[in-house]
């Protein structure tokens, strides 16, 4: 079956033009023919936001915190004095996505409490109805103990 494959394709290639046909051992991306020198690499920075790169940065207290919550660094006194900015936006980033899980699993446990104590006030035939009319039947009563003992 490859074979008949093989053969298809060379009866193809007979009917390309010259200029369009790929030499061998290029990929399609790539024309030798079409270029007459390789692409140089140009040193242009992309737009955007410059890219200022400081060469170093005394970390503040709190930077230093994050560099060690983040596990940058095992203990303060391991922490050089000039730290480029690039660690520390690491670590900032690092704590922040450790924050975010943080606050996704004590969102989940809860909504698992908050589902356990709504089923506890079922079991006792609690309900905001229930505990609406309450609380209005007390206002009422109240309402009319202060009418009644204005003389």
């Amino acid at each position: 079956m490859w074979g008949r494959a093989d053969k298809a394709v060379k009866l193809l290639e007979r009917n390309i033009p010259s200029f369009l046909r790929m030499s061998r051992g290029v990929g399609p991306k790539v024309s030798r023919r079409l270029c007459s020198k390789p692409q140089e690499e140009s040193s242009v920075q992309p737009r955007g936001r410059p890219v200022l790169r400081v060469p170093g940065h005394k970390p503040t207290d709190w930077e230093k915190k994050c560099l060690l919550w983040a596990g940058h660094f095992k203990k303060p006194e391991d922490i050089p004095e000039v730290v480029s900015i690039d660690t520390i936006r690491a670590a900032q980033t690092t704590l922040r996505v450790k924050f975010s899980y943080v606050m996704i699993a004590l969102t989940i446990v809860g909504c698992i409490v908050m589902v356990i104590r709504g089923k506890q006030a079922v079991k006792r035939h609690e309900s905001l109805t229930s505990i609406n009319l309450e609380k209005k039947a007390q206002w009422k009563e109240e309402a009319t103990q202060s009418t009644s003992a204005k003389p």
